[in-house]
């Protein structure tokens, strides 16, 4: 098996990982975003200023942390069933 290949398969999972955490973040922040322009509906609110509410470090971290949660929960139900 050529070295390529054994790197390729140990770096699957984690490049796996990657991508669903990253969707989790994605679709946390799309959540914020919407939620965002319904709490400031019909006040002049832009996207700038909505952006600007929702990248925070607290809100970082609340989106690195349920998604790593989501991710072991979502891995545990597929080896399970």
């Amino acid at each position: 098996m050529n070295s390529n290949e054994t790197q390729r398969k140990r770096m699957k999972p984690v490049l796996r990982a990657v991508i669903e955490i990253a969707s989790i973040v994605f679709l946390f922040y799309s959540n914020l975003l919407m939620g965002e322009f319904t709490h400031a509906n019909g006040q002049g609110k832009t996207l700038g200023m909505a952006l600007y509410d929702i990248f925070t470090v607290a809100n970082f971290m609340i989106a690195i942390v349920s998604s790593a949660i989501g991710y072991v929960m979502f891995e545990y139900l597929r080896k399970r069933i």
